[in-house]
């Protein structure tokens, strides 16, 4: 599941808009709100966003939940 609070919060540190995102992607401005929505990309879509928005940690965006449940699993 994709942290999209961390992903908006790097797209408005760029300068750009969602909008921006998502033609970057060649998607429509809706399908990339859409899929901010339901926090589900192709892996494509990832590599092009980590790519565009040089995200230098995109395990802890891209993959939240895995990292979450490795940051838990360690701590017990």
């Amino acid at each position: 599941m994709v942290d999209v609070n961390e992903l908006r919060g790097i797209i408005a540190k760029k300068g750009l808009s969602q909008a921006d995102v998502a033609k970057k992607l060649g998607i429509t401005p809706k399908t990339f709100y859409e899929k901010m929505k339901k926090a589900i990309f192709t892996s494509k879509e990832m590599q092009g966003m980590i790519k565009y928005l040089e995200i230098e940690d995109p395990c802890s965006i891209f993959f939240a939940d895995y990292v979450a449940y490795e940051a838990t699993k360690k701590e017990e």
